[in-house]
């Protein structure tokens, strides 16, 4: 595999972070494309500043900004169509080093990987949500659709989750401190790009 120039500021934004209680490793920006890193983008839209708007299809997330910008994120989505969440949603908890627990689905889908787990896991390097989550609610009721880190890096830009949009970590720990509790989610049909 050729070797891939790596811009200093990005490898600035994505190295180790040491304030944690738990390891956030540097990312490696050569398993990584470049259009998945963060970046100011313009982007225009009828959503209002402070609002996400998750699009399964480019494999971003956008944070709204004022003036037709916004910032854009690279994510990691539901592996089939029919795991994805879509619609409007609100962050209604946000978490710092969740608790993971797969969901009954999950584990009749996939019980050998995730029985194991049915009574959680503590938040942690090895957790499978990062260093951060944001949970969508919709009419008051939790989605168990997540915005969270991964462990696994090389799967941003990729359909791979059951179905939570996963950032790379040093993004979730930058989108978790730009928003409240009541900021509100728009995920776009998976087919539905704006791009």
């Amino acid at each position: 595999m050729p070797e891939v120039a790596v811009d200093p500021e990005q490898a600035l934004l994505y190295g180790a972070i040491e304030s944690e209680p738990f390891a956030v490793p540097a990312v490696d920006l050569r398993r990584v494309k470049p259009q998945y890193l963060r970046r100011e983008v313009a982007y225009p839209t009828q959503e209002q500043p402070g609002t996400i708007v998750v699009d399964p299809a480019e494999r971003h997330a956008y944070l709204v900004l004022e003036g037709g910008r916004a910032l854009r994120y690279g994510v990691g989505v539901g592996k089939e169509e029919a795991f994805n969440f879509q619609g409007r949603a609100t962050i209604a908890r946000k978490a710092t080093w969740p608790r993971w627990t797969p969901t009954a689905n999950m584990i009749r889908r996939q019980p050998e990987r995730y029985a194991k787990y049915a009574a959680g896991l503590p938040g942690g390097s090895g957790n499978p949500l990062g260093p951060r989550a944001l949970y969508l609610y919709k009419d008051g009721r939790d989605t168990l659709y997540r915005l969270h880190g991964t462990i696994e890096p090389w799967t941003i830009g990729t359909m791979v989750s059951s179905g939570c949009v996963r950032l790379l970590n040093q993004d979730i720990i930058d989108l978790h401190r730009r928003v409240p509790v009541g900021t509100a989610v728009v995920v776009l049909p998976s087919g539905a790009s704006t791009a």
